[in-house]
């Protein structure tokens, strides 16, 4: 896209009449322009810097879909809004929400996760409070795993079941003992 010049005429303040000088300034008016900045990177004059939702989104390879599901379940503050009503976010969303998707990861449900958001605000207990999750969180774990060994203990048990039972036919079509199986159990 070609850029345009704008051109703005100085006021002789002195005068009250217009400079016969005129400037000009390069106008970017693509989607990346500096009319309609996506984003401030740092804190000026004060005012911490805001962007929005597409560029959070973005930021955190999260859908804005997922980003209003964590507003409003309460695992990001209700956003402020800009003049025309957009969500304006700062780059502490960006922080909460890298948090809420290390969490998951670790398979913290949201209202662990909002528990831990709590803790996280506390700094001086903080450490005591995530050591008790992270153990309540280990022995779950460990519980789902002597679940999960187990049902491949009964599930290989039934592979062999079924590899048996197809070699002495010969590999020929003959009833699944599995199901079978569970037939006279249920018939029981």
């Amino acid at each position: 896209m070609p850029q345009r010049t704008w051109f703005i005429n100085g006021i002789n303040s002195g005068l009250g009449r217009i400079a016969p000088e005129v400037q000009s300034y390069p106008l970017d008016s693509g989607l990346n322009s500096r009319v309609y900045p996506r984003s401030v990177a740092s804190i000026q004059n004060g005012v911490q810097a805001t962007f929005q939702i597409g560029e959070l989104a973005r930021r955190t390879a999260l859908s804005i879909d997922a980003i209003r599901f964590y507003e409003r379940r309460k695992l990001l503050p209700p956003a402020s809004r800009s003049a025309g009503r957009f969500r304006l976010y700062t780059p502490d969303a960006i922080e909460r929400l890298r948090f809420v998707r290390r969490m998951q990861g670790l398979g913290f449900s949201l209202q662990e996760i909002k528990e831990l958001m709590g803790v996280r605000a506390d700094r001086t207990h903080a450490c005591s409070a995530v050591r008790q999750f992270l153990k309540t969180k280990l022995a779950a774990v460990t519980v789902r795993i002597r679940e999960l060994q187990q049902l491949e203990t009964e599930l290989n048990a039934d592979l062999r079941k079924c590899n048996r039972a197809l070699k002495q036919q010969g590999g020929k079509t003959c009833g699944c003992p599995v199901l079978e199986g569970e037939e006279r159990t249920s018939n029981a």
